[in-house]
């Protein structure tokens, strides 16, 4: 029989839940939360048991019982800098989750308590694959400027993995043995180099990059300090534009690629210029993960939600074919990698990493 698998990928306002049969999807449901209901906890971590009765809820309906799953998976979240691959949930991981020792408050941090929290009454094992925080650098690509604020590897690590792999399967030939340029194009944008099985270097989406629909990317370094001492702004409402209210939704009052799309097919010419910005700016970041990879790169991957935008597409397109062949994988399929990734363990093809 196929290994039966729980997969889990909490966001900030849903909880993605499917179950694998071996390779094949044969459920999934997306749990919506009501702005209001988040809002009701205090911190990220209050919401476990409202997420887990959720999970549990939508078994329930399926007549699915969790004695019956091989194992469970959820997405990995901010933790300390890992190797890419698959890790067992252990005691470690959730003590830090738990008391805080993360790189950023991420609904991704409860991936690991909900898989836990669902597999352990049971026996079976919990599992989370290339989280956030998976950190491949070369030395070099640490260094920012300032010796108090090093580079950190946070990114959509999990999509840009998953999405190399594949090209490389349309390549046909071993990820290790490639130079690639992966764009992950979502609520924020993760542009990474790879370089023979390893992502050398990655844009933190927080901190810097193309903006995206929420995030503002790299900003003028003393205009944004001036800022930060106009008196204007406390240090939560400055964070919140940043990285929830910049971006597209600084410049047009809205996150949404499909209205804006709407609003350029109707005549808005400034939605036109904004999202024309924001195209060079992924190209520039494309450009810069070739120097990275000294130019010799064997392809480009555009992935994510942004990426089913045509007329994003026709803007960003022309900037990057120069640097070589191009594969557009429009959405994103996390669910998926984190069951193959858990796949991988249950089948020995590879060996669960160890948190420390």
């Amino acid at each position: 029989m196929a290994e039966k698998i729980l997969v889990i990928n909490p966001g900030a306002t849903s909880t993605k839940v499917a179950v694998y049969d071996g390779d094949k999807m044969n459920f999934i449901e997306v749990v919506r939360h009501h702005a209001d209901q988040i809002a009701s906890f205090s911190n990220i971590l209050d919401q476990l048991e409202y997420r887990k009765g959720l999970i549990l809820d939508v078994l329930a309906q399926i007549s699915l019982s969790p004695a019956d799953l091989t194992a469970t998976v959820g997405r990995g979240g901010a933790f300390k800098p890992l190797v890419s691959g698959t890790y067992k949930v252990n005691k470690a991981m959730i003590s830090d989750v738990l008391s805080g020792n993360v790189a950023a408050e991420h609904a991704s941090n409860l991936g690991c308590l909900l898989a836990h929290e669902i597999a352990k009454p049971h026996g079976i094992p919990a599992f989370i694959v290339d989280p956030v925080s998976v950190d491949e650098f070369d030395d070099v690509a640490r260094y920012s400027g300032l010796p108090e604020l090093e580079r950190r590897s946070l990114s959509h690590a999990l999509n840009l993995k998953a999405v190399a792999h594949r090209a490389a399967e349309e390549l046909k030939k071993p990820y290790r043995k490639l130079n690639l340029i992966t764009a992950h194009l979502g609520t924020g944008i993760s542009v990474s180099a790879h370089r023979q099985g390893r992502m050398i270097d990655v844009n933190n989406a927080n901190d810097g990059g193309p903006f995206s629909p929420q995030r503002a990317g790299a900003l003028p370094t003393t205009g944004l300090i001036k800022l930060c001492f106009s008196g204007r702004y406390s240090a939560s409402e400055l964070r919140k534009m940043v990285v929830k209210r910049g971006g597209l939704m600084a410049y047009l009052g809205t996150d949404d690629l499909r209205e804006i799309d709407n609003r350029i097919g109707a005549g808005d010419k400034e939605a036109g210029r904004v999202l024309d910005a924001m195209s060079y700016q992924v190209a520039k970041e494309c450009g810069a993960m070739a120097a990275a990879l000294k130019g010799k790169v064997d392809a480009v991957i555009v992935t994510g939600g942004i990426a089913k935008s045509k007329i994003f597409m026709d803007l960003l397109l022309p900037r990057i074919e120069w640097l070589g062949k191009v594969f557009v994988y429009p959405g994103e399929d996390e669910l998926g990698a984190l069951a193959r990734g858990t796949l991988r363990v249950l089948r020995n093809e590879e060996k669960s990493k160890v948190y420390k």
